[in-house]
């Protein structure tokens, strides 16, 4: 009499990606109550209740994708839906998300704790992956809040936008304060940023069990450069489009800002420093010079699906408009140099919908100055990562690591980011050899244009499955939406994270 237990689904024929292991095994994998239960060569299909062909196809850990932005410009509720469906379609299980007070996502300032209640109840039931949120403190009385949100929410990542006290999300501003919903006499500046860290570091003093995964990100870009550089580069009509955007964003600006937040770091004692997109050599240079200033500083290096695949000759100019910039192909080249030199910890979309109505005026759609910055592309991260770093000789289970692995242990969620026996049945098949032309109108996501239009890509998703159940499947979406709020960090990899 067999000792196995009755499975919920095994899943065949898989050839298991593995962030740890280069060898790619062919497998069965046995899913039961939302868990890989058992792994092996040949798992008896009548112990499963159902099952389902895998057919040779890579299956690599879902994805999760450390940097999205959902609801800021769009209607929060409404944006879960499809943004969703698009991080399906691409293979993302777990959605990771910045918000904030001030302008833009809910419109409001004031509380923490009055404005997260909010969010989480527009989020209740519209999310089909699995989901959480980062958390930006810019009112004072928000690093007062810091232990609450962590406590109450398990919200373990927060983040600064070093720009935003004295330049526009989009371009040259003087209204910064009533951008952020912040009193006139307070100030989004270094010292605020200075209070932010000490109120982390106190928050890991006083939960030390958490302290590996509470952790800081940064936008690191100076406002004082990017003005004085703006309003140089719109008087040069040499330049135009991503050139210009380019140039009036410089990545000096980049490398300066992070200098500054790593020795912030040093002061305060702010060990684990997320530095976000970082776009150009000059960011990266500045990255590990800094690790190497502040050994004792956790530093992580992100960089984002695209600014991999695009650069400032793209086509889809007004498009691929995003803080930092598109870079020109040298910088995109070095960047990719550093993923092979294992100096980057993971790859994000920086997903961000924003319609095609609201990114170009209708009377100058071509005005880089007058256009919104975003844009989505987390249904394209794991195919463009795939595509591109095959290229180049990238492992497959480098690609794991830095896509589910390496995020999901830098975040809490400990759950994810493995093929392995007591994790989410968090799995996405891909073949490797279908090639396919990125679409917009093929989207998921309400977008309705994409930067990466016209691009072609190796390595496409077949089927997505969160927790053991198939959510996308040849091109479908399916079901309703069943992903779930993870508070941060999880207990432990075998732990349950239902909110």
């Amino acid at each position: 009499m067999s000792e196995t237990p009755v499975l919920d689904r095994v899943i065949k024929n898989v050839r298991v990606v593995r962030p740890h292991q280069d060898a790619i095994e062919l497998l069965d994998l046995g899913i039961k109550d939302g868990k890989f239960a058992q792994i092996a060569p040949n798992i008896s299909p009548d112990t499963a209740k159902e099952v389902f062909d895998g057919k040779n196809l890579l299956g690599f850990p879902g994805v999760v994708d450390a940097h999205m932005h959902i609801g800021i410009y769009q209607p929060l509720d409404k944006d879960a839906v499809t943004e969703s469906k698009a991080a399906a379609m691409g293979g993302v299980t777990t959605s990771l998300n910045y918000i904030r007070t001030g302008q833009y996502y809910l419109n409001k300032g004031g509380s923490y704790q009055d404005f997260f209640p909010e969010v989480l109840a527009l989020s209740a039931g519209n999310f089909f992956v699995d989901y959480s949120y980062h958390v930006a403190p810019i009112a004072s009385q928000h690093i007062d809040e810091i232990p609450v949100l962590f406590e109450e929410y398990g919200i373990s990542s927060f983040k600064i936008f070093m720009f935003y006290g004295g330049y526009g999300l989009h371009g040259l501003s003087d209204q910064q304060n009533l951008f952020l919903m912040i009193n006139k006499e307070e100030r989004y500046d270094f010292a605020h940023f200075e209070f932010i860290m000490r109120g982390l570091t106190r928050l890991m003093a006083e939960h030390p069990q958490a302290r590996d995964t509470i952790s800081l990100s940064l936008h690191c870009e100076v406002a004082e450069i990017l003005n004085a550089y703006t309003k140089i580069v719109e008087t040069d009509s040499s330049l135009s489009g991503l050139h210009a955007y380019s140039a009036a964003r410089p990545p000096h600006s980049e490398g300066l800002a992070i200098c500054i937040a790593a020795y912030l770091a040093h002061e305060t004692n702010c060990v684990n420093i997320n530095l976000l997109h970082l776009s150009s050599r000059k960011a990266m240079e500045a990255a590990l010079t800094m690790q190497t200033a502040f050994p004792h500083i956790n530093f992580r290096r992100e960089v984002t699906v695209g600014h991999l695949l695009l650069d400032v000759d793209t086509p889809n100019t007004i498009w691929a408009k995003v803080n930092p910039p598109i870079r020109p192909r040298a910088d995109v080249e070095y960047l990719w140099q550093a993923v092979l030199n294992n100096q980057v910890d993971w790859i994000v979309s920086d997903h961000a919908c924003c319609s095609a109505e609201q990114k170009r005026r209708a009377k100058q759609p071509n005005n880089i100055w007058l256009a919104k910055s975003g844009f989505g592309g987390t249904e394209y991260l794991l195919s463009g990562v795939f595509s591109e770093g095959s290229k180049r000789g990238m492992s497959y289970s480098h690609m794991a690591k830095l896509l589910s692995w390496n995020p999901s242990r830098r975040f809490g969620l400990l759950e994810k980011g493995d093929i392995a026996i007591g994790y989410d049945a968090d799995l996405v098949l891909v073949d490797p050899n279908e090639s396919f032309v990125v679409r917009a109108a093929e989207s998921e996501s309400q977008q309705g244009y994409t930067p990466f239009e016209g691009v072609e890509l190796t390595g496409r998703v077949k089927s997505t499955f969160l927790r053991g159940n198939l959510i996308y499947n040849n091109g479908q979406v399916l079901g309703s939406p069943t992903g779930r709020y993870l508070k941060r960090p999880s207990s432990n990899p075998y732990g349950n994270i239902d909110a």
